[in-house]
């Protein structure tokens, strides 16, 4: 699994040329509540064992969380599951937020 810092992924989205990559947001729902990156997609993290199956497999997949811990485990969980393509966002959604958007809410 790669990491991806916040100024890469706001280089992809901005990038025309790629396609986007699907955003996968594991964390609590009362936290996506709070902030997020747009076009992120909710599933918090105990979902993922019985949920994964929802995602595509084959998509470019980046994993948010608060600060990158959670969204690294289950990263680790997609890839043995048979993703190829997954990202760890470094930092999470905190890190973002102090190097992408400074207007978003922080926790």
């Amino acid at each position: 699994m790669q990491q991806l810092s916040a100024r890469d992924l706001a280089a992809w989205l901005a990038d025309e040329t790629r396609t986007n990559p699907v955003l996968l947001d594991v964390r609590e729902p009362w936290e996506f509540a709070m902030c997020h990156l747009e076009n992120s997609q909710p599933l918090p993290m105990n979902e993922i064992p019985s949920r994964f199956q929802e995602l595509d497999e084959d998509a470019e997949v980046v994993v948010i969380c608060h600060h990158g811990m959670r969204s690294y485990q289950v990263g680790v969980f997609l890839e043995r599951q048979g993703f190829g393509h997954v990202y760890n966002l470094a930092g999470g959604v905190d890190g973002w937020a102090g190097e992408v958007e400074p207007a978003m809410a922080r926790y």
